[in-house]
C-alpha cells in the first residue's frame, strides 16, 4: 500500500487522489464515480483556465457530463479574498452543479469555502506545486484585512498532472518547496510540546508528514528546474500534509513557530514592492530563522537550567497583557493578540513542573531534536537551489524586524513552539544575540 493509500483510508473528506503524468483524462471518470450524475461547474482564473480549465471543460462534455457555463474569474490581482468568494458563492446558489477548481491556492482556497458555504462537495484539479492546501481541511482567505482560517471540508477528489505543474511558473514551484519544507521545523516543535505535555504527537497524522518528508525534499535543484522526477514527490509531500490535517482537524502536523511569523507579517499586512510576498516565501524565511534559532538552543546546556530563577522572573499574566498591549497598540489584531496571551499563560507551580521536565529530560529531547532539524546552512542552501528566498531582506523584511517579530509572533498563536521555550527559559535574548551575532545574515 502506498503513502497515498493509506493517507486516503485516514481521510475522512477526500475519498479520491490521482497523481502522476498525462492524467487529465480521468478528470470525468473521477468527477462520474464521485457525483454520479450530477452536473459539473469548471471554476478558474483567466489563466489556469487556458492551462487546463478549457482542456478540463472539454473532457466533462465529451463524457456526456452535463455543465454549467464555466466560472472564470477576470481580476488581474485576485488573491483569497472574501469579496471575491462572495462572488463565486452567489454565482453557485443559482445552480445545483459541483464545483471543478482548475488553478492552485487562490482558485483552491475560494472554491473550496465557497462550496462549503453553498451545502455541497467540489474536486480540484491542481496547477502548481505551490502550497500544502490542496487536500487541507479549511480554508486560508482574507477578511476585513486580515488572513483567517474558515473551516471548510477539503475537496473530495484531487487531480495532480505532473505534466501540467512541472510547467508552471518557477516562483511558485519554489514556493511550495518553501512550504512543505516548513514540516522540518513544524515537527521539531510538535516535539517539544510532546515531551513539555502541552500536546502529544498524534502518530498517524505525524507519520503522514514526515515519513516521506526527507525524499520529497531531496532534489531542490531540479524541482526547481521542472523535472517531473522531482516535482512527483514534492507534490505528493503537499497533499500527505493536507491530509493530516484532514485526519486531526488542526494545522499542527505540517505548522510551527515558522507559520506563526508568516501570520504576523500578514496581520502587519507586509508587502515587498507593493506585493505580499507569497505564503511558501514567507514561511520558507521564517523556517530558514527558526532552524537558526534551534541551533542556539541546542548549543545551550539546557540541562544546567535554574528552575527557580526562571520562576522567579515568571511575569504574572497581567504583566504579560500589559506587554501584549505596549507591543500591538497601533496595530488592528490587538484583542487577537491579548486573547492568545492568555490561552497561553501558565502559572508559576505549571512552569516549575514544565521547566523541571525540559532540563531533566534534555539529552532525550536534544536527541529528538537533532534527529528532526537539518542545519540552517543547510536549510539556506536548499532554499537558494531551489529558487526560494533564503534571506529575509529577499522578502524585505530587514534583521531588526526579523528579531523583533520572534517576540511579536510568540504573542499572536496560542500554538506552543519554540518560542514559547525560550521565553518560558529565559533564554530568548541570548539565543538571538548569538543568532544575529554571527556571519550567517552576512
Amino acid at each position: 500500500m502506498t503513502k497515498i493509500d493509506m493517507a486516503l483510508q485516514s481521510a475522512n473528506e477526500t475519498r479520491a487522489l490521482e497523481i502522476g503524468m498525462g492524467i487529465l483524462n480521468l478528470v470525468p471518470v473521477i468527477f462520474k464515480e464521485q457525483f454520479g450524475d450530477k452536473k459539473a461547474i469548471v471554476i478558474a482564473d483567466t489563466k489556469t483556465f487556458e492551462i487546463a480549465g478549457k482542456e478540463v471543460s472539454g473532457l466533462l462534455q465529451q463524457s456526456g457530463i452535463e455543465q454549467d457555463q464555466p466560472f472564470i474569474f477576470q481580476d488581474k490581482d485576485l488573491y483569497a479574498e472574501m469579496k471575491f468568494e462572495t462572488q463565486l458563492e452567489n454565482a453557485l446558489k443559482k445552480t445545483t452543479a459541483i464545483p471543478v477548481a482548475v488553478g492552485s491556492g487562490t482558485i483552491n482556497d475560494l472554491t473550496k469555502l465557497a462550496s462549503h458555504r453553498t451545502g455541497r462537495p467540489y474536486m480540484c484539479v491542481a496547477t502548481a506545486a505551490s502550497m500544502d492546501g490542496y487536500t487541507a481541511f479549511g480554508a486560508s482567505v482574507t477578511y476585513k484585512g486580515a488572513k483567517q482560517t474558515f473551516d471548510c471540508p477539503a475537496p473530495q477528489a484531487v487531480i495532480a498532472d505532473i505534466e501540467i505543474i512541472k510547467d508552471a511558473p518557477k516562483d511558485m514551484t519554489a514556493s511550495g518547496y518553501a512550504d512543505l519544507f516548513a514540516k522540518v521545523t513544524a515537527g521539531a516543535d510538535w516535539i517539544l510540546a510532546d515531551e513539555l505535555g502541552e500536546e502529544l504527537i498524534d502518530p498517524t497524522a505525524w507519520s503522514i508528514v514526515q515519513d516521506g518528508l526527507r525524499a520529497a525534499l531531496a532534489n531542490p535543484e531540479s524541482a526547481g528546474n521542472g523535472s517531473a522526477d522531482a516535482i512527483a514527490p514534492l507534490v505528493e509531500g503537499l497533499m500527505l500534509g493536507g491530509f493530516a490535517m484532514q485526519w486531526s482537524k488542526t494545522s499542527r502536523p505540517a505548522s510551527g513557530a515558522e507559520h506563526q511569523f508568516s501570520h504576523l507579517w500578514d496581520m502587519e499586512h507586509h508587502t515587498q514592492n507593493g506585493r505580499a510576498p507569497s505564503h511558501g516565501f514567507k514561511v520558507g524565511v521564517a523556517t530558514l530563522a527558526v532552524s537558526h534559532f534551534y541551533e542556539q538552543m541546542l548549543q545551550t546546556a539546557v540541562d544546567k537550567l535554574n528552575v527557580e530563577t526562571c520562576c522567579a522572573q515568571w511575569p504574572s499574566l497581567e504583566e504579560q497583557e500589559e506587554e501584549a498591549r505596549e507591543m500591538f497598540s497601533d496595530t488592528n489584531f490587538l484583542e487577537t493578540a491579548l486573547a492568545e496571551t492568555r490561552a497561553k499563560y501558565i502559572s508559576k507551580d505549571a512552569l516549575a513542573k514544565q521547566l523541571t521536565t525540559l532540563k531533566e529530560n534534555w539529552p532525550q529531547i536534544k536527541d529528538r531534536l537533532q534527529e528532526q532539524l537539518l542545519p540552517a546552512a543547510e536549510v539556506k542552501k536548499r532554499l537558494g537551489l531551489v529558487g526560494a528566498p533564503n534571506d529575509p531582506r529577499d522578502i524585505g523584511i530587514t534583521l531588526e524586524r526579523l528579531r523583533e517579530s520572534f517576540f511579536r509572533a510568540q504573542h499572536i498563536r496560542r500554538r506552543f513552539t519554540v518560542l514559547d521555550v525560550a521565553v518560558r527559559t529565559g533564554y530568548m535574548n541570548r539565543w538571538l544575540n548569538q543568532m544575529f551575532d554571527n556571519k550567517f545574515w552576512n
